[in-house]
């Protein structure tokens, strides 16, 4: 099979930073300061950095609060015990303290580079909404952040998708560097480095999204976040954890606007469709409640996956879906205006929606839904990559190496890479970029001063060869294809010899929702669906050499896929280890949280050479009593 026959760039570096969101940039600014002219920092993205990550579409608020000398100002144990409440009690606490007690220096960053955060006009101080986020005018967020960014990177490769790990061919289980492809002019790309911060994003559209037809894809969670941030220290052979607790939230129908705004800064509330809150539940809805959750079903503030477990239920008992009374809380033209900035600012789908919809929110409620379940760590899930923790304050058990390096040498992670922990959010995913750019240039500068990584030119060959079988693919079997003209726009196409991008997706999103957990069941599954699930995965995972690129978009797309692909594995076999229903979904072998037996993490490793899964289960360390 001969290969296209794209130039290859090899570039030499000591960081890496492999993603351009909120936590690659506060990687990158935060190494370069610590580097000082002793190091070089590069940022490969598979976007622009301007517009890269989940922020990338703008945002409302900056999460997380100060935690200053101010008495009002909550402490970062605080912060602890509301994150270990809201994932029912399964949390790196290390992890989470460890961010929390640097946000107050990231929220003044952000001030001073001209992010505008609401202020009090009597007390200065910044405004919240709720206990855990100011409001800010975001929809230049991420460009103010990229410009820091920018100005500190030594390299920026933008348009660079990276599909593998490079691992040392010298030093057993050590990073070497990374490969991808130009998505636009197709050069392949070789980045040697004495680390590796993989800051990449989380996974959406692994599961069916509920959005079909004209609005297909259409999601949460960005759709061009596939996994990356998992996928790449998954073909390493990290260690993950918690992928079992994936994400699942309650959205406006649709449109998928968040409702975090209208609850806590304009006090809306929302019912079902006779028009009971759920709060206070009726006795019954208690009843149950307390059998399956136990001492959560109580907790202040209540737990996000028991928020989204009672709109399920209404939908499971004909009492869905649940309706926000956006009409009692707009009775002037302040607030409707606030309402439509913040959507402007961050989801502008939701204000097209009401207006091709006929929907006014001042005089008219508008349908939620809980979304499709996604895989990622800064918001409230945890499932991602298991890391070591902050010297002075995790357990010896969570410590085997620098902050945030994973369970590979010289591989480090943030934001969505960082499993363990959640609700980073933007302003917590940058901080945590901070922590792992400084632990970085330590480790360079100490551990890793003399390395300088082994990969052969055989390697190299061998890996550009893997990554452009796709197109080369698709030319060779062309011939046999119907309307091959158009292959980037006909998804139906007819073809014997191979699947494209989008065939190949649509079958692992229909194994996800109707083995794994998906909106499709409710979010249940069952040993035996699980165990399907896996054969099913693997099937698919194997008749990815017949996956066929027509462009580098097309090959782009394949690449994306294929990330996707590993996660669900983790997610899987992760899934049918745990034996209780803890989290955003319900097994119904094992429909209630068991305390006594799985107070504990479940990791997840798949075997570089041989792909298989392996999955252990580690004792949860609490360092707050």
């Amino acid at each position: 099979m001969s290969l296209p026959n794209p130039p290859t760039k090899i570039v030499e570096t000591d960081i890496l930073v492999v993603g351009g969101g909120m936590a690659g940039c506060g990687a990158v600014f935060e190494a370069k300061y610590w580097c000082g002219g002793k190091c070089k920092v590069t940022l490969v993205d598979k976007a622009k950095v301007e517009k890269s990550g989940a922020v990338g579409m703008g945002l409302s608020a900056c999460n997380l609060g100060v935690f200053t000398t101010d008495p009002d100002d909550p402490k970062p144990e605080d912060f602890v015990y509301y994150v270990r409440n809201d994932f029912l009690g399964i949390v790196r606490e290390d992890l989470v303290y460890d961010i929390a007690r640097h946000m107050t220096s990231t929220i003044k960053l952000f001030d001073e580079w001209g992010l505008p955060i609401w202020r009090d006009p009597k007390t200065g101080k910044y405004m919240r909404t709720g206990r855990w986020q100011h409001p800010i005018h975001g929809e230049s967020y991420k460009a103010i952040i990229a410009e820091a960014c920018y100005k500190s990177a030594d390299e920026v490769y933008e348009r660079v998708a990276v599909t593998h790990p490079l691992m040392d061919e010298r030093v057993p289980n050590r990073i070497a560097g990374v490969v991808g492809f130009h998505v636009r002019d197709g050069t392949f790309y070789v980045f040697k480095a004495k680390a590796v911060i993989v800051a990449a994003g989380g996974t959406s559209l692994l599961y069916r999204p509920r959005s079909v037809g004209e609005g297909m894809g259409r999601t949460w969670y960005p759709t061009w976040a596939s996994g990356s941030a998992l996928a790449i220290p998954i073909l390493a052979g990290a260690e993950a954890t918690s992928l079992e607790f994936r994400l699942i939230v309650v959205r406006f129908k649709d449109a998928y606007g968040p409702v975090g705004f209208p609850y806590l800064l304009l006090k809306m509330r929302s019912t079902d469709v006779k028009g009971k809150q759920w709060e206070p539940l009726p006795d019954e809805a208690k009843a149950e409640l307390s059998k399956i959750f136990f001492d959560y079903a109580w907790a202040k503030p209540t737990p996000t996956p028991i928020r989204t477990w009672v709109t399920v239920t209404n939908l499971k008992q004909g009492r869905g879906p649940d309706i926000m009374q956006t009409q009692e809380r707009l009775p002037d033209h302040e607030s409707l205006h606030v309402l439509f900035e913040d959507y402007l600012d961050m989801t502008p789908t939701q204000a097209f929606y009401w207006a091709a919809n006929n929907i006014h929110p001042e005089k008219t409620p508008s349908e939620l839904l809980p979304t499709e379940p996604y895989i990622q760590a800064s918001h409230a899930s945890p499932g991602a990559m298991w890391a070591s923790g902050p010297a002075d304050i995790a357990p010896p058990e969570y410590k085997w190496g620098p902050n945030r390096m994973l369970t590979v040498e010289g591989l480090f992670g943030a934001g969505d890479t960082v499993g363990g922990s959640g609700h980073k959010f933007s302003s917590g995913s940058f901080t945590e970029g901070r922590i792992a750019g400084k632990s970085a240039v330590r480790y360079v500068l100490t551990q890793a001063k003399d390395y300088k990584p082994t990969v052969s030119s055989d390697t190299i060959e061998r890996y550009k060869e893997i990554v452009y079988r796709p197109l080369v693919w698709y030319h060779m079997n062309k011939p046999l294809t119907t309307t091959p003209e158009t292959p980037h726009t006909n998804w139906y196409e007819i073809h014997p010899n191979y699947l494209n991008w989008h065939q190949l997706l649509l079958r692992l999103q229909k194994i996800m929702d109707e083995y794994v957990a998906g909106w499709g069941m409710f979010y249940v599954t069952n040993e035996y669906l699980l165990n399907r699930a896996v054969e099913l995965l693997r099937m698919l995972e194997e008749d990815f050499r017949f996956a066929a690129a027509a462009s580098y978009h097309e090959l782009l797309r394949v690449w994306e896929v294929y990330h996707r692909l590993l996660v669900g594995q983790g997610v899987t076999v992760s899934m049918l280890h745990r034996k209780e229903s803890r989290g955003y979904y319900f097994n119904a072998d094992y429909p209630y949280i068991d305390e006594t037996n799985w107070h504990v993490f479940v990791n997840a490793r798949r075997d570089p050479k041989t792909g298989q899964w392996s999955v252990r289960t580690v004792p949860l360390i609490h360092i707050l009593p």
